[in-house]
């Protein structure tokens, strides 16, 4: 069981807990386990520091004062893990990627090569 303190009371509780036993504040939005309800620390705003909020793509009634937000995004964060997926692309993720893409252009090709191999081989 994986545990975590709760943003109001600071008491460990289970990380899957959908509201704080000691405290009733909501852990998780609409009562769901899989939604996350961000939160901004008492003087701070989540926008100010917001992938969404900087892009100009957030459509949240309360921004740029949300102090609670399900689909909040940290720059920071955000920024990191794409310097680590830059760095982390090898020859091969790359060769896997454009494979990935560009799978129904092969199969189209590799069907046209079957069909030449055939026309080929009856003459």
């Amino acid at each position: 069981m994986a545990t975590v303190s709760c943003p109001h009371c600071h008491q460990i509780i289970d990380s899957q807990a959908l509201t704080c036993p000691y405290c009733r504040t909501a852990l998780k939005a609409y009562g769901h386990p899989g939604i996350p309800l961000h939160r901004a620390s008492k003087n701070e705003y989540l926008c100010d520091s917001c992938t969404y909020h900087a892009d100009n793509t957030c459509n949240f009634p309360q921004r740029p004062y949300a102090k609670e937000c399900t689909l909040y995004q940290n720059i920071a964060e955000r920024e990191s893990e794409l310097a680590q997926q830059g760095a982390a692309s090898s020859w091969q993720e790359t060769v896997k990627n454009w494979l990935k893409r560009h799978q129904p252009l092969l199969l189209i090709l590799g069907l046209l090569f079957i069909c030449l191999l055939i026309a080929v081989s009856t003459s």
